[in-house]
């Protein structure tokens, strides 16, 4: 599945690092890639065929595809593809595991193979409107409703190539290897000599005679050197133009009619870049999204929901998870993680509570503020306001400290609100869970 993110998945990342530490240099680019382990990241979600398309845009080669939400449109797709050896039939849905998932229909798969034209829309018939289960979804599935029709390619080699941004070399760094197809973290360990490590100077950019280099050093030969070649600039093109941090192919294949293309890909974007590629992130797939994380992107807070009862409002991602741990340590279970940030508004406050309530599992609120940047009165007066404008029925715990915290306390006394009070962290998280007991 080509899918394409902001940040890597933590946990995979911090494992990847620690197995490739032998690879001089190449653990600690990949850790800069790396968000903090314990901090949640909402990831930018585009469908596969988004990222085809984005590949296809920069002429990186792909197979050719087309997206259909309807039988009569990916019948239509197969014979504009059409002559074909093979149709490949992807459910676009943004989870991997497809090919052994189950659908509500009792259908299995969500990748059919066929020679016919006709036979595409019998396929898709079973998947579009139907939920499709796989390791990586909820329980229930997730309803497909688009599908991928694409040529299928018959492989003859397999490679890897990414390009990756690295802050010691101050610019991209190349990483690649004869050894595609399969984790590059068990590579590295075990034959760490097959993989290449080309850094890029960001000022000169990557020229032809290393782009062929490279290419060489991935054993293409003939023809497909110089189609491997044009690959690699292309691919380094798009990772500048579009502010990539990752672009990950994996394999960058042969075919057996001697075509080399990208068959599975991944690319990571720079957050920071959203404001000059407006394009890029407008194509954000939210529909399999949390509507309160939704709701909390539009506000600029950053939320994600978990399973608990205790609904936890902080500012400060690290201040946050330690809210959350201390949740637990005295017996209780946080309802999110909900990060206000820094330069939060009364407006903020305000929406924070509204997503937070609209969980029927919370049954308590806690606050927990520090204002160094944040002015404490701020987050009193949103508090109070917000209490009063949703009509909060439900256990308010509040702790204030820092920037302004005596002129907020006095906001929330003089309030008249029945808030509960506290003057440390282990007070406010024994008083949240206590409330609910």
């Amino acid at each position: 599945q080509i899918s394409a993110v902001v940040n890597l998945c933590p946990l995979k990342m911090a494992a990847l690092v620690k197995k490739i530490s032998r690879v001089g240099g190449f653990a600690s680019l990949l850790q800069k890639q790396c968000a903090a382990v314990s901090v949640p990241v909402r990831c930018l979600n585009l469908q596969e065929y988004q990222s085809k398309k984005l590949l296809d845009d920069y002429k990186v080669a792909v197979q050719r595809f087309g997206v259909a939400d309807s039988t009569d449109q990916a019948v239509q797709v197969a014979k504009e593809l059409a002559p074909v050896r093979e149709y490949v039939i992807k459910a676009q849905i943004l989870a991997g595991g497809r090919g052994k998932g189950t659908f509500s229909n009792g259908v299995k798969g969500g990748v059919k193979f066929t020679t016919v034209p006709d036979e595409v829309g019998t396929l898709v018939k079973d998947m579009l409107g139907f939920k499709l289960v796989t390791k990586q979804t909820p329980p229930d599935g997730v309803l497909v409703q688009k599908v991928m029709v694409a040529e299928s390619v018959d492989i003859s080699r397999e490679t890897y190539f990414a390009i990756l941004m690295d802050r010691e070399t101050n610019g991209p760094v190349i990483i690649a290897s004869t050894e595609g197809g399969m984790d590059i973290e068990e590579v590295a360990e075990k034959t760490p000599d097959r993989i290449y490590k080309q850094p890029v100077d960001i000022h000169e950019g990557l020229s032809a005679a290393v782009a062929r280099q490279l290419a060489e050093n991935l054993k293409f030969e003939g023809e497909k050197l110089d189609q491997a070649t044009l690959q690699i600039l292309n691919m380094y093109k798009l990772f500048l133009s579009v502010d990539a941090t990752q672009v990950e192919i994996n394999p960058f294949a042969e075919t057996t009619d001697g075509r080399v293309i990208c068959v599975d890909a991944k690319i990571n974007f720079d957050d920071n870049a959203e404001f000059r590629q407006k394009e890029i992130f407008a194509l954000d797939d939210y529909s399999e999204t949390d509507p309160r994380e939704v709701q909390a992107l539009k506000h600029n807070l950053n939320y994600i929901g978990m399973d608990g009862n205790i609904g936890c409002l902080v500012n400060g991602a690290g201040l946050a998870m330690a809210t959350m741990d201390i949740v637990k340590l005295h017996g209780g279970e946080p309802a999110n993680f909900l990060d206000c940030g820094g330069g939060v508004t009364e407006g903020q406050v305000f929406e924070a509570f509204k997503i937070l309530t609209s969980d029927p599992q919370v049954k308590a609120v806690l606050v927990n503020i520090f204002g160094g940047i944040v002015n404490c009165a701020t987050i009193a007066n949103g508090i109070t306001a917000a209490a009063r404008g949703i009509d909060l029925k439900i256990p308010l715990i509040v702790r204030l400290e820092g920037t302004n915290v005596d002129q907020a306390k006095q906001i929330l006394k003089e309030s008249g609100l029945p808030i509960i009070p506290a003057d440390d962290m282990g007070e406010a998280a024994k008083r949240a869970v206590t409330s609910i007991k």
